[in-house]
């Protein structure tokens, strides 16, 4: 008989909850939004017919209900692969963890997770205002390397390609290269443009920004852009969506990232509107999410 999990490993509040994301197994649908932006729950749900639970912790506000009749989350992770990292675990726990008994579930239970994101392009023929999914997600940020499994995800031929083509500095951590789940991929973004999304673990230096301090690779943004590996090119990037990836296929979760492009790098433009480039995404997902088939 497998032993429990012990408290400090997986962490309840005294209503049962798990512990970052106050949320017990019943308050999660099977299909899950993720946001970063607080502000963007309430953006999503307003779209909702109905809302049966909302609960908020810190960064991680959830509200739970129906769009035309079938049951969503939509969660913030606020900022970052380290966010992700938590909010993956707990909403694998909820699910594939009997939190009375700590103890791992015989059967498990495989969430549809999609991020809707915000995300700069990397390539001059991709405008502000459209769209972008993300067929694979390219982590910068160094998060699965913490993980054993990394070979059962990673797509090391894309990975060392990089490597190779941008002069990848030994401190560097390793570009890990994980796929969407093609499923979702095909269900939400089959007219979308798609590509490889780089996942980094800052927005100034780590996005070859420099304000006062100057990047390590001055180059970085061209590196991105330039690379070609057989029909793949980086498109865009940002924080959140290789962690979403890794996590989610080790733990047998299908995950899919769809960003509203807000900015081009390349021609150095930004969204007039992001705001609403957004919230017609959103529509888009969830009517996708929800159609036959899905």
């Amino acid at each position: 008989m497998a032993l429990p999990i012990a408290e400090s490993e997986l962490i309840l509040n005294p209503d049962g909850s798990v512990y970052h994301i106050h949320l017990r197994p019943e308050q999660l649908a099977d299909k899950v939004i993720v946001v970063g932006d607080q502000d963007r729950v309430a953006t999503v749900s307003a779209h909702f017919d109905s809302i049966e639970h909302r609960e908020k912790n810190r960064e991680f506000i959830t509200h739970t209900g129906t769009f035309r009749g079938e049951r969503i989350t939509v969660m913030s992770t606020g900022i970052g692969t380290d966010n992700i990292d938590i909010v993956l675990n707990e909403l694998d726990a909820l699910v594939n963890i009997d939190l009375a008994t700590r103890t791992i579930k015989p059967q498990k239970r495989s969430l549809k997770i999609v991020r809707i994101g915000t995300s700069g392009a990397l390539q001059g023929d991709i405008p502000v205002d459209s769209f972008v999914a993300s067929s694979h997600g390219m982590g910068l940020d160094g998060l699965l390397n913490y993980y054993a499994g990394l070979d059962l995800c990673d797509v090391p031929e894309i990975a060392r390609a990089f490597q190779q083509h941008a002069g990848w500095l030994p401190g560097m951590p390793y570009p890990y290269t994980v796929e969407a789940s093609s499923t979702l991929l095909h269900t939400l973004a089959h007219d979308l443009t798609q590509g490889i999304t780089a996942t980094a673990p800052g927005f100034y230096g780590p996005q070859g920004r420099q304000l006062r301090l100057a990047p390590a690779l001055p180059d970085l943004n061209e590196k991105l852009g330039s690379f070609r590996h057989g029909q793949h090119r980086i498109t865009n990037f940002e924080m959140e969506t290789s962690a979403l990836y890794g996590l989610g296929k080790l733990l047998g979760h299908e995950c899919c990232t769809v960003c509203a492009i807000i900015a081009n790098r390349v021609a150095r433009q930004y969204s007039k509107d992001y705001k609403k480039t957004v919230n017609e995404l959103i529509r888009l997902v969830l009517e996708r999410l929800t159609g036959p088939g899905a």
